[in-house]
């Protein structure tokens, strides 16, 4: 069984913007017009993290398969994580902070991570329950954790703050 643990981010933060800000670039020239947005607990001040990086791609549908191509040039395939015509997940588990990578479609199913992360980013209550949640889970089963955060994200998913956001700015 492997074990969730959380950190308080801010003894990663600077690592893991320096370290989004270097993939930023690569994943610009990868993917023409993609835009990449540092997603996850790391991309939230004062928010519990798994000590990993998430950085989300959202392309056009007509960029998605290529977009896949290019990643695979560079990253390798996240075999744990779900695979559609909308979604695919990549890592690379040798920079630091370990690097996870949400490549979906614009407005597509899955295309939530950024609406997910700016709703925690607004809403200081929503953080500090995401936090308990964590420190509820801390040391027991990843599977069951991620099964907790699926539920989790549903209920802010379900939110007015969340119904009512808009597509964010280009960075």
């Amino acid at each position: 069984m492997k074990q969730v643990t959380f950190y308080h981010q801010k003894d990663l933060k600077w690592i893991a913007e320096k370290t989004f800000q270097t993939q930023k670039k690569i994943i610009e020239e990868l993917i023409p017009n993609a835009d990449v947005q540092h997603i996850g607990s790391t991309a939230i001040s004062n928010c519990l993290t798994k000590g990993d990086l998430d950085i989300q791609i959202r392309v056009s549908e007509k960029q998605f398969i290529q977009a896949v191509e290019a990643l695979l040039t560079r990253y390798e395939i996240n075999e744990g994580s779900v695979k559609t015509n909308e979604f695919r997940a990549f890592k690379d588990d040798t920079v630091n902070p370990p690097l996870g990578i949400q490549l979906t479609i614009i407005d597509s199913e899955l295309d939530f991570f950024w609406k997910f992360r700016d709703v925690l980013l607004q809403n200081d209550q929503y953080r500090l329950e995401y936090d308990k949640l964590k420190m509820n889970f801390s040391g027991k089963s990843m599977e069951e954790y991620r099964k907790a955060k699926s539920k989790f994200i549903n209920k802010i998913q379900r939110t007015a703050e969340y119904k009512n956001l808009k597509e964010t700015q280009e960075e």
